[in-house]
């Protein structure tokens, strides 16, 4: 059987397609011939895939960085659907469950190791990851390796640490969004043997482009989602106002609802599973929402604020129109909008006294040693440290995400970890314990009938399903966990919604902590940066908005896509593509150094009719290109 004929197997078998999507055979096919590659798809193009069925169709386990601790959850139960063995090792984790899932990944028969990048540089990871047979190292949102990435994480700099162990694995690094910078940088970052990458187009013929000056941006939000109909996204910045616009779209009689990041994750996934069902039109939410989630039928998203990078606006308005139909991406503005995201950013960078403050304080709300930490995970509850330091909420939040990119910290998000178990001891070992305990005999055959797996691994519990078998309360349950921990005959790990933070390196005092002037600096100035190309797209009224992204993205012989809101103001003209750009080149050249009145610069361009002409001096002057003063015309 060929290497082809063996993937399209896979794919078949465990997915049920019958043909991969434009580049994923490309990309498998390059990483099954050892090659370290770059696999840039856009959002929706399949990403997964092209990791998962290479690792499947060879020998060995496949290791996935990924930074998100829902997604990996969410990828390692949809192959654990398929059949497929898979774990993930977190910061969600306890000490006891990371060591027996590395033990499951070295010596059981899994495909899948997921772990999160501050896990690497252990030395318990490390030392298991020399037994292990790895086909394949995939590192998701790769674009989080770069400085100049949107969402720079240092953790995943300590990936190239793997190749030290084990130099002949190649590596798949996967990313929706990377700028000609960025995608030179990962690979370097990760110390590719060749630089070799594979590019989907960013281009998405069938996803128009709007931005629309507004001072009432609710009402025009209404009419577009009437006029549009069907499934969306509205996008806000903040938690508060997710709630406002879901009240005031109800109020309008739009089936709407919210979400974000400090909801538990039950009310999470419930809102998110009404949405993809269909039984809620509209979810109003922050960035939060969106990651992994793959709904087809989105005919639009909307942001009612701008993003702070052109790559996650990118992103998240790429979550329309993933089943190829026409979908629209608007983006509604108001007139204080830029300052509000000066603002904002401002705001992302505190002091360095205050950034050192917030680690000292944290230290303290730990109580732990100064040189005392390193690998150390702590559920984290910020709203009670701020209380007992006196420190503003969304301050002290900057201060910890600006400590994890200088890597002295790692944050989860907010991720529910339920109950979970894992038998202690041998077979023969619990059956004598049984006989000698009468009184626990029922509940453990209960468990073992309930749930597979538990002498291998840690398993995920329904402690109120075990108490309505066992026909007793809830908390009954919990106790005689507790009791079975405390004569070690089973591990028990209890449910938590909070966060976790962990310390990637040991604590250090404040005279020790170093936090660079010119880091801090620089990374203040690339916000800026990429602030300003936000602002330059969302106020360009003259350029396809559609070839300004592409552009961006280093796609720059893109033509007009034709949908977008200044291509349609451009249509009106029934002029084509190639008549408009001729003109108007010409009316730059001859208005480069001079200005002239409109007979004499009608009189001056060459090979068109004067109608035609005077219809494109019309758009320039419409659009700030050209300008006028006195009779005359001049450009800037």
């Amino acid at each position: 059987m060929t290497t082809s004929d063996k993937i399209h197997e896979v794919l078949t078998k465990y997915w049920g397609y019958s043909s991969f999507r434009e580049k994923q055979e490309e990309i498998i096919l390059s990483a099954m011939e050892g090659k370290d590659t770059l696999a840039l798809l856009p959002t929706g193009g399949g990403k997964s895939i092209c990791f998962q069925v290479p690792a499947l169709a060879q020998e060995g386990i496949c290791i996935v960085v990924s930074p998100l601790i829902a997604l990996m959850q969410d990828q390692v139960d949809n192959l654990q659907k398929n059949g497929i063995k898979a774990i993930s090792i977190t910061s969600a984790l306890s000490k006891r469950e990371i060591d027996i899932g590395l033990d499951n990944a070295v010596y059981g028969d899994y495909k899948f190791l997921y772990v999160s990048p501050e896990r690497l540089e252990t030395e318990l990871f490390q030392e298991r990851l020399k037994k292990m047979k790895v086909n394949l190292i995939a590192v998701d949102e790769a674009h989080c390796i770069s400085q100049w990435g949107y969402d720079f994480r240092p953790s995943y700099l300590k990936i190239a640490q793997l190749r030290e162990i084990i130099p002949e694995v190649p590596i798949l690094a996967l990313t929706a969004t990377a700028t000609p910078k960025v995608v030179e940088d990962i690979q370097e970052k990760l110390l590719f043997k060749q630089k070799h990458c594979i590019q989907k187009s960013f281009k998405r013929d069938n996803l128009a482009y709007v931005v629309l000056q507004e001072e009432s941006q609710f009402q025009r939000m209404l009419r577009v989602i009437r006029g549009v109909g069907g499934s969306g996204i509205v996008y806000v910045n903040r938690r508060k106002k997710t709630k406002e616009v879901a009240k005031f779209l109800l109020e309008n009689n739009i089936s709407a609802d919210y979400y974000h990041a400090g909801l538990d994750h039950i009310d999470r996934r419930q809102k998110q599973d009404r949405w993809i069902q269909n039984k809620c039109q509209v979810v109003v939410a922050t960035n939060a929402f969106g990651m992994g989630i793959d709904k087809p039928n989105v005919r639009f998203v909307i942001h009612l604020d701008l993003p702070q990078s052109l790559e996650a606006y990118f992103q998240e308005a790429g979550r329309g129109g993933r089943d190829g139909k026409k979908a629209f991406a608007v983006l509604l503005m108001t007139p204080s909008m830029d300052i509000d995201l000066k603002k904002q950013i401002e705001q992302s960078f505190p002091e360095i006294a205050t950034i050192k403050k917030v680690y000292l304080s944290l230290g303290n709300f730990f109580q732990i040693p100064i040189g005392s930490g390193e690998n150390q995970s702590f559920e984290f509850d910020i709203a009670a440290f701020c209380n007992r330091y006196d420190l503003n909420v969304y301050e002290a939040y900057h201060c910890l995400h600006f400590l994890e990119k200088e890597g002295y910290i790692a944050l989860s998000e907010n991720f529910a970890s339920p109950p979970r178990i894992h038998i202690a001891v041998k077979k023969e070992d619990l059956y004598k314990f049984q006989v000698s305990h009468k009184k626990y005999d029922f509940f453990i055959k209960t468990l073992l009938r309930t749930y597979g797996g538990l002498f291998e691994e840690f398993v995920k519990i329904n402690e109120q399903q075990l108490a309505d078998h066992l026909k007793v309360k809830r908390s009954v349950v919990v106790e005689t966990l507790n009791r079975l921990e405390k004569l070690e005959i089973l591990h028990y790990e209890a449910q938590s919604y909070l966060p976790k933070l962990t310390y990637t390196k040991a604590r250090f005092d404040q005279v020790a902590l170093r936090i660079s002037k010119e880091v801090y600096h620089e990374r203040k100035k690339t916000a800026f940066e990429k602030m300003e190309a936000v602002l330059h797209y969302s106020t360009t009224n003259h350029r396809c908005r559609s070839q300004l992204l592409l552009e961006y993205f280093g796609e720059k012989d893109s033509h007009r896509c034709g949908i977008c809101d200044v291509c349609l103001e451009r249509n009106k003209l029934e002029l084509s593509e190639l008549e408009f750009d001729e003109i108007e080149n010409q009316l730059q050249e001859i208005l480069k150094d001079k200005s002239l009145s409109l007979q004499e610069l009608v009189y001056q361009v060459k090979g068109y009719r004067e109608d035609k002409i005077i219809k494109v001096i019309d758009f320039l002057l419409e659009h700030n290109k050209l300008f006028e003063k006195d009779n005359q015309y001049f450009t800037k």
